[in-house]
């Protein structure tokens, strides 16, 4: 596996805030029942991540969650996986006749 290539997969997982995360207020969304998690794009991406170079743009203040996913381990290797999967699967709508 090579880092320096990553997709940024884990950026389009929802992050749900526990007490202690300090993230800016504009990227938290509430689900409405007292739940609080990072705000996502219309295309699924953290609403946090820098989308010209795939980075977070609050790195110093990223929720606990993100701070203890681990590059490379086994779940970023899973959610990679699961990414390319999604990747090959996926079929171009035909033009309609």
């Amino acid at each position: 596996m090579d880092c320096r290539r990553c997709d940024a997969v884990c950026c389009r997982m929802p992050v749900w805030l526990m007490p202690g995360d300090d993230v800016p207020i504009w990227f938290v969304e509430s689900d409405g029942h007292g739940g609080r998690r990072m705000a996502q794009n219309e295309e699924g991406w953290c609403a946090a991540i820098d989308p010209y170079h795939l980075r977070c743009s609050i790195y110093t203040q990223r929720p606990a969650i993100c701070r203890q996913f681990e590059m490379g381990g086994d779940d970023c290797q899973r959610e990679r996986q699961d990414y390319q999967n999604q990747a090959l699967a996926w079929t171009p709508p035909h033009p309609s006749t």
